[in-house]
């Protein structure tokens, strides 16, 4: 899809919103990124040494910046804020080590899994250390009620993880069945990061909710825009390897929306490339090919489209200020990215 002036502009404006995020973040994250150092040591040589490596691998850290510019919104920051954007980072974290495992991925951002590196049991078991951190950075703080949204999100997005591996090269799987694996696993940490971080703020019970569903729907745009630039995207940029999707077998929008209109013959080009991890560059070609020929990745930028609308419509019964400004045009962000 070519890139017209008018989403160029677009893609500007809304990459401004996210340097505007992170400015207006800046001071908080500085006490998050110190709480994240100190929480990642361990007398075993082995737990820090693979926790930095993912940690310090240059990841943007969205979820917890937004957890820290939810606190901002509200103004009445009691300072926990810090420690539920820290715990917010530690699971993420924690689900990519386990992710990689599960995908037997070679790359995360740009360089080698840490399961390249360590093997994939060091993996597992340090991405279990950074969720018990998480854990207990919400238990320092004493909010019960915030370690219950955080709780409940882990076994989520667990739930969510198992899905997608039932649903791997399952060819029956539908568009609901997709939105029901990365509502779990991708939108149910964003909510979580939002909701707590609108907690710690002071919100009341209704800037709480536009808080949670705000970050839900982001979360959903934010990965169906993944799922495009799987398929649109350039190595470099993406940290993985083009296709990566494809050859795990993953049952994204795209491949669901191609498999349903596709022809016997497109149908089988899909499901030979589809679980193989030696697929190549020309059998990637061929299954994009057929993806534009049914424009499922514009399709896909649609509903993730959608999702920013909601995002942005969530928010429209808080009072008008900077930060509010800042967070709709992040979920502007989100989408833009697939431009």
């Amino acid at each position: 899809m070519a890139l017209s002036a008018a989403a160029a502009n677009e893609a500007t404006s809304s990459a401004n919103a996210l340097d505007r995020l992170l400015d207006a973040t800046r001071p908080g994250m500085e006490r998050v990124n110190a709480m994240i150092l100190d929480k990642a040591s361990s007398h075993v040589e082995l737990v820090p040494e693979v926790a930095r490596y993912l940690i310090d691998s240059g990841g943007k850290r969205l979820r917890p910046m937004l957890t820290i510019a939810a606190s901002m919104l509200f103004g009445r920051s009691t300072g926990s804020e810090v420690n539920f954007a820290a715990a917010v980072e530690f699971m993420h974290n924690a689900t990519l080590l386990h992710d990689d495992v599960v995908d037997e991925s070679n790359m995360r951002r740009g360089r080698a899994a840490a399961r390249m590196k360590w093997g994939n049991q060091a993996s597992v078991l340090v991405g279990d250390f950074l969720l018990g951190q998480a854990f207990m950075m919400m238990v320092d703080t004493g909010n019960v009620e915030a370690l219950r949204v955080i709780s409940k999100a882990a076994s989520i997005i667990a739930e969510g993880e198992v899905l997608q591996l039932a649903k791997t090269r399952d060819l029956t799987t539908s568009s609901s069945d997709y939105d029901e694996v990365i509502g779990a696993k991708t939108a149910t940490l964003f909510e979580a990061a939002t909701e707590v971080g609108a907690m710690a703020g002071g919100a009341d019970a209704a800037g709480r909710r536009a808080l949670r569903n705000y970050g839900r729907e982001l979360g959903f745009a934010f990965q169906l825009v993944d799922d495009v630039l799987d398929y649109r995207g350039e190595a470099g940029t993406l940290g993985k390897n083009t296709g990566d999707d494809l050859r795990e077998g993953k049952m994204t929008l795209p491949v669901i929306l191609a498999l349903k209109q596709a022809t016997p013959a497109e149908r089988e080009t899909i499901v030979s490339a589809l679980g193989r991890i030696d697929t190549g560059p020309d059998q990637l070609g061929q299954v994009v090919a057929i993806f534009e020929r049914y424009d499922t990745l514009g399709r896909t930028i649609v509903r993730a489209e959608t999702h920013v609308r909601q995002a942005t419509d969530a928010l429209r019964s808080l009072p008008a200020s900077e930060m509010k400004d800042i967070l709709a045009g992040v979920a502007e962000f989100t989408a833009s990215r697939a431009y």
